[in-house]
Order: C-alpha cells, then sequence, then structure tokens
C-alpha cells in the first residue's frame, strides 16, 4: 500500500497528537502542584512550599495574556496561562487557610498557658495588602487580601497595556518580561531550599514534574516556532530546575538516617 493510500489514518492520527500536545501544554503545568496540594491537605502544613512561587506564576501568566493582545500566540499556550492562573489561586486560597489555622492554634495553646499562669499575652494583628507594610508583603492574613492584590495589578497592568498596545517595542518587552518572569519560577524555592539548607516539606514528584514539564515544553516551543521570548524561557527554567534537584540530593547526603519506625507504625504513615 503506498503513503496515498494511508492518508486517511495518517492525517487523524496526525491531528490527534497535535490534539494530544495541545492537551499537555494545557493542563500539563499545574500536574506538578496535585501532589504538593495533597500534602499540604493531609499534613496541614505549608511551609516547605514558598508561596513565592504562586506570586511569580500569577505575575508572569498574567503579563503572558496581556503580551497576547499586542501579539497572538498559539491558543494552548493562552489558555495554559489561564489554567495555570486559576490553580495559583487554589494554592494560596489552601497554604492561607492552613496558616491560619496553625497560627490560631499557637495562639490558643498561647493564651490557656497565659490564663495558668496570669500573664499577658500579645494578639498579632491581622495583616492585609492594603498595609503597605513591606515586611508582610505576600504573607497576609486572608486569601482575599492577594485575590484584590492579584486583581489590581491585572488592572494597572492591563490598563498600561491598553495605551502602549501600538508600540512593538513595549509588545515585545512585555514578551520578555512575562516569560524572563516565568523562567525565574523556582528561584523563590531554590532560595528558600539554600535558606533553611533543607528540602523538607518540599515535594520531590512536583520538582521532578517540574523539570520534565518544562524540558516538554522547551521541545515544543522549539518545534511549532513560538516566540523567542519563549524557548529562553524554557531553558532558563530547565536549569532552576536541575539546580532544585541538585540541592534535594546534597542535603539528603548531609540528613542523619531517622530509625526505622515499628511496621504499626508505617503503614498508619503513608500518605492517602
Amino acid at each position: 500500500m503506498d503513503v496515498q493510500g494511508l492518508d486517511w489514518l495518517l492525517v487523524p492520527l496526525q491531528q490527534l497528537v497535535s490534539w494530544g500536545a495541545a492537551g499537555a501544554m494545557v493542563f500539563g503545568g499545574v500536574v506538578p502542584y496535585i501532589p504538593q496540594y495533597r500534602d499540604i491537605r493531609r499534613t496541614q502544613n505549608a511551609e516547605g512550599f514558598s508561596t513565592y512561587v504562586c506570586l511569580v506564576l500569577l505575575v508572569a501568566n498574567i503579563l503572558r495574556i496581556l503580551f497576547w493582545f499586542g501579539r497572538h500566540f498559539e491558543s494552548p499556550l493562552l489558555w495554559q496561562s489561564i489554567v495555570m492562573i486559576i490553580t495559583m489561586l487554589l494554592m494560596l486560597k489552601l497554604c492561607t487557610e492552613v496558616r491560619v489555622a496553625n497560627e490560631l492554634n499557637v495562639k490558643r495553646r498561647f493564651f490557656t498557658a497565659a490564663d495558668n499562669k496570669d500573664e499577658e499575652v500579645k494578639v498579632t494583628p491581622r495583616r492585609s495588602y492594603l498595609d503597605f507594610d513591606p515586611h508582610y508583603f505576600w504573607h497576609w492574613s486572608s486569601f482575599a487580601d492577594y485575590l484584590q492584590c492579584v486583581l489590581a495589578f491585572t488592572g494597572i497592568a492591563g490598563y498600561v497595556t491598553y495605551l502602549s498596545i501600538d508600540s512593538a517595542l513595549f509588545v515585545e518587552s512585555l514578551g520578555f518580561l512575562a516569560v524572563l518572569t516565568e523562567a525565574m519560577l523556582g528561584v523563590p524555592q531554590l532560595y528558600r531550599n539554600h535558606l533553611y539548607q533543607s528540602t523538607e516539606g518540599m515535594s520531590i514528584k512536583m520538582v521532578l514534574m517540574w523539570t520534565s514539564g518544562d524540558t516538554f515544553k522547551m521541545a515544543y516551543f522549539l518545534l511549532n516556532g513560538a516566540p523567542l521570548q519563549f524557548s529562553v524561557c524554557g531553558l532558563l527554567q530547565v536549569m532552576v530546575d536541575l539546580a532544585i534537584l541538585a540541592q534535594a540530593y546534597a542535603f539528603s547526603r548531609r540528613r542523619p538516617p531517622k530509625p526505622t519506625p515499628h511496621a504499626v507504625h508505617s503503614t498508619s504513615a503513608k500518605a492517602l
């Protein structure tokens, strides 16, 4: 059978592969955060995850959407940004709820101790983004503060883009800023690991999925002729991902071996 006779099979197959690649681009970016989300819900501890990762991705994807209005690129990349913004807001909501709940538990213990000792306990004031306190930036007490900050940034950036949309220099600079910000995705986690000299609480599965996903994205950008900014972003992201994996390996070698728990304990400690 000649090649022309196989067209009825090859054309739908190519279309199916194209749809699969597009679907992987749209939803593949959020997959690494599923194990981290589950770990935080299971342990009720968000200290191992840097919420600045959410900040970086929110800013990068908002800027990427604005870049699309000045220079249209492939629809899967646009939908990827929309899906990622929703995912980061969900991560922020969970992390904020867990952190506030833990702070309340600590306060209750302090109040109980103070009642027993007749001591005065100072209550930590509520932190809001409207306080404009740089010491508590992105460490606010309510998810609504994060949401309002994101909406304010989107409104300001959107207005500036609307005024400058006819400038090719502005549009290209906006695209470069968007992908450069996204390329710095792993830097907050990299810095946190270096600061504490530990990767405890960080999901290794998440970082491995980062690495595989960023490698796939870089190949997708190159094969589909995406703007140069996207390929540069992919390369930088892969380099940062590998640096975080190197940290995890180095810090795990320093950690002393934990005592082997009893069989009954190891069974109950398995993740759901």
